[in-house]
């Protein structure tokens, strides 16, 4: 039987990840802004630094303390990277499955938006298991009736499969196949073909975030991209965007002003990304000055305001309508963003 640090060190020859995966160079994205092309680097290998860390020690109070070293403003992705390495580490050992959802039971549930959104890589990376994932999904969304509890989250169990932030992993998934296989599903718009339905959306909204690391938060060259798509997909991927833009940031207020004026029809849904983004800063208490700048211009609000909206809109959403109630919860921030222009 391998000794606990030997088998830290297993894990790692057999799952580890190297660093040059997150550079542009590596990846081949569009370089032009060097501060931009800084930022998402490190945010790319911060996540790697959470996933190892998971891979490293499963254990939720030991490895929170490990990603609670990082600095609080890129904390967010440390603990996305945990997530991937939690959720793969149960679907590999079956006999133990609950690293994931113990951890955000415990102290990954103030990252609980980010958490989903990390585990969702497994998908991805585990494309078998996307048709029970989606099925288990659809199925506690049909079942569920009352006493919502977001923090029930496991990507094996369908139990714990959470019929609101449940959706977040399939964003996840969209992410990871736009940030490393984007001449496929960028370049050629190929969707998976085990998605369908609404999944495809969600799919697209994490696209959506990964164009904006493709383009090196290029805001002149993001739209050619999205409008290269067909035009029933644009909304979802603007939305994607609005989320990377808030979160990661790396642009200043001109150049998120323009990305506004070029969204056109689709600013609502690229208000409602950022102020997606600013209520996941807002629980994780990782405030960050591009979220708070981003949330003025394309919300047209302080950030805390728009975090605020993200929690009225939740208030009695349906979870027995044709419609998921994530896409309701969405579709209800876009309304007071469209309200909001029309007023203007």
């Amino acid at each position: 039987m391998p000794t606990t640090s030997s088998w830290g060190q297993l894990k790692e020859y057999l799952f580890g990840l190297s660093p040059q995966e997150t550079t542009f160079d590596k990846r081949g994205f569009r370089v032009g802004n060097p501060q931009a092309q800084q930022r998402l680097e490190k945010s790319g290998r911060i996540f790697l630094q959470g996933y190892h860390a998971a891979l490293a020690d499963d254990q939720p109070e030991t490895l929170a303390q490990r990603l609670n070293t990082v600095e609080n403003e890129w904390r967010g992705f440390a603990f996305e990277g945990a997530a991937m390495g939690l959720a793969l580490l149960d679907a590999l050992t079956p006999w133990q499955c609950n690293r994931l959802e113990n951890f955000i039971a415990g102290p990954g549930t103030d990252h609980i938006y980010m958490v989903h959104v990390g585990a969702g890589w497994v998908l991805a990376k585990l494309p078998w298991r996307l048709d029970g994932y989606l099925a288990q999904l659809h199925r506690e969304t049909n079942t569920y009736r009352e006493g919502h509890n977001p923090t029930k989250f496991k990507i094996q169990n369908s139990k714990a499969i959470d019929p609101l932030l449940g959706w977040l992993a399939i964003d996840g998934y969209g992410f990871h196949e736009g940030y490393f296989h984007w001449s496929r599903v960028v370049e050629q718009q190929i969707v998976p073909k085990k998605l369908s339905g609404y999944a495809r959306r969600v799919f697209d909204q994490g696209l959506g975030r990964s164009l904006w690391f493709l383009c090196g938060a290029d805001f002149t060259h993001i739209p050619d991209k999205i409008n290269a798509f067909e035009p029933m997909r644009h909304p979802d991927l603007w939305s994607g965007l609005g989320l990377a833009c808030a979160y990661a940031g790396g642009v200043d207020q001109v150049a998120i002003a323009t990305l506004q004026t070029t969204a056109g029809a689709y600013r609502p849904q690229l208000a409602q990304g950022a102020a997606f983004a600013a209520k996941a800063r807002q629980r994780a208490g990782n405030p960050a000055p591009h979220t708070t700048m981003a949330c003025q211009v394309l919300c047209g609000m302080d950030v805390d305001a728009a975090a605020a909206l993200t929690d009225s809109t939740l208030q009695d959403l349906p979870f027995d309508e044709e419609t998921p109630a994530y896409e309701i919860w969405r579709q209800r921030i876009q309304s007071h963003f469209a309200v909001k222009e029309t007023k203007v």
